[in-house]
């Protein structure tokens, strides 16, 4: 309890001293902190000892503090409340005499649809304080655990709120945060909410505004998120401040992106790429926290007593970049003789492409009899998988599913999977495969032929494709397909794949006249 002896001590301390004086106590009534401020203000030093736990966890420190002015409790008194999660933030009122007089409670309280993320307690005299402390916290972490999404049993997932930050239309920002979602989703992790600021410049330390992040921090302890997922990429300033701001964990769009490929890469050479494209990310990102790491040096020219563990962790990353690009280079050159002899045989390549998830594979296991592995998530598909498919006029080519491509797709990630997207350059037709259901299938087929011209495949010929044709009218489907130069199928259905096959294979093995009447093989990719 906070007991008057104790609200009279610091009351006569600090008016003697004219100073805001603080205690931090702990849920047994032991004094843990003493700080002494100015005449206007604290500041808590860091509560490391204090470290929160996992679900509807309070710190276990209640704080009971001095105001000289006579003033009520202030926006920085509830802020250090909601941000450090204290059990209780008091506010004592120093009298004339320095005796003292009321005294102020606050406490965070549930996620409520008022938003608000304390309740301030009307002023008590000192004298009339009485405040079972430890029986107030229990009911609150009890309330915080009723409100919070439950978690069931056995499950480990991490809980997310996923966080957005630009100056974009605020439909381009829905749909982003939908994308990341469902790439959350894939990943295994739970999406409790989506906060968004649209913001014209972004804040260099916390990309978006310190109140509003801060507010982000309350939220997701009333939710009992644990994670957030920001849908820009972090520099590893931004990562590091935001961490130390919110005490959560932080990853970006970038980071959540290459745990899925982590995740879904099953081949070994598969898995060299998503490692080496996680060690690039990784690199600029190992920075130290205490100066104590810097490198110690002696005498002229001397290194000191060695190397500190943060260059040792550089150099062995360093060192396993250059391990696995090694390896991929000798991978590359095995592929390199396949697609040799493949060009022997003379078959016609079609390498099937598109966004993520728009249903390649099961175009190709449709088309082929095969039974590549499908499934309805982001990113399912990471190998490229090849295989004969025969046309109605006894003619075979060969046939090949590729990675799905995305918006922003990370740098390194791409640059890792470039030996594997430059075999499309060998392809004799494009197909590019789209999900016409999808309400941003406009921009996610920009996005992809965007891809396409970075890799110089711009005059590589080109059929678009629309898919999932079985989900939209009829007169629509027909009215796009004429818009953008496409056929329409459904890839669970067959009986809609005779037009397509008799498209690819006017496309492959007749030729076609330009409208300048010059013979040509097919159509070039027009951006």
């Amino acid at each position: 309890m906070i007991t008057p002896e104790l609200a009279r001590t610091l009351s006569e301390l600090s008016w003697d001293t004219q100073r805001q004086l603080a205690v931090l106590l702990d849920r047994r009534g032991n004094v843990r902190y003493v700080v002494v401020g100015g005449a206007i203000g604290i500041w808590i030093p860091e509560l490391s000892d204090f470290r929160l736990g996992s679900g509807p966890r309070l710190r276990g420190l209640r704080c009971v503090h001095t105001h000289l002015r006579g003033e009520p409790m202030t926006h920085d008194d509830l802020t250090d409340l909601a941000m450090l999660r204290l059990d209780l933030m008091a506010s004592l009122e120093v009298l004339g005499n320095g005796l003292p007089g009321n005294i102020y409670l606050a406490n965070i309280i549930p996620f409520n649809n008022k938003g608000k993320s304390w309740r301030c307690w009307e002023p008590i005299p000192v004298s009339k304080l009485d405040v079972d402390c430890l029986q107030l916290i229990q009911a609150l972490e009890d309330e915080f655990a009723r409100t919070q999404k439950g978690r069931q049993a056995g499950d480990h997932r991490d809980r997310a709120i996923l966080v957005h930050a630009s100056s974009a239309p605020k439909s381009a920002i829905e749909d982003s945060l939908n994308e990341l979602a469902d790439l959350a989703n894939t990943a295994g992790v739970m999406v409790l909410d989506k906060i968004s600021q649209r913001r014209h410049q972004f804040h260099p330390r916390f990309l978006m505004g310190r109140e509003k992040l801060m507010d982000l921090s309350i939220r997701a302890f009333q939710q009992g998120a644990d994670l957030l997922i920001f849908d820009q990429e972090l520099n590893p300033s931004q990562m590091r401040s935001i961490t130390d701001l919110t005490e959560l964990r932080v990853i970006d769009r970038t980071q959540l992106i290459l745990d899925i490929f982590a995740q879904r890469a099953h081949t070994r050479e598969g898995k060299l790429k998503v490692e080496l494209a996680q060690l690039k990310y990784l690199l600029p990102r190992l920075a130290a926290k205490d100066s104590g790491l810097s490198r110690l040096t002696g005498g002229i020219g001397g290194r000191g007593p060695g190397e500190t563990k943060l260059e040792i962790d550089r150099r062995k990353v360093r060192d396993r970049i250059h391990r696995l690009g090694l390896e991929l280079e000798n991978l590359n050159r095995s592929r390199s003789m396949r697609r040799v002899q493949r060009k022997k045989n003379q078959l016609p390549i079609i390498s099937i492409i598109g966004y993520t998830n728009v249903g390649k594979s099961t175009l190709l296991n449709a088309l082929t009899k095969s039974r590549v592995y499908v499934e309805d998530k982001l990113f399912a598909t990471l190998d490229p998988a090849s295989r004969r498919l025969r046309f109605p006029r006894e003619r075979d080519v060969i046939i090949t599913d590729t990675v799905g491509f995305l918006r922003g797709l990370p740098k390194d990630l791409l640059d890792a999977f470039r030996a594997t997207l430059e075999e499309l350059k060998d392809a004799d037709l494009l197909l590019h495969l789209i999900d016409i259901r999808h309400p941003c299938f406009e921009e996610q087929m920009e996005a992809v032929e965007k891809i396409l011209e970075e890799l110089d495949l711009k005059r590589t010929p080109l059929l678009r494709v629309f898919n999932k044709v079985d989900k939209v009218d009829r007169e629509t489907a027909d009215a796009l397909s004429r818009t953008f130069n496409a056929v329409c199928i459904s890839a669970l259905d067959p009986n809609t794949f005779p037009p397509l096959l008799e498209t690819m294979e006017e496309k492959l093995f007749l030729p076609q006249v330009s409208p300048g009447g010059q013979t040509k093989e097919a159509v070039s990719l027009s951006l």
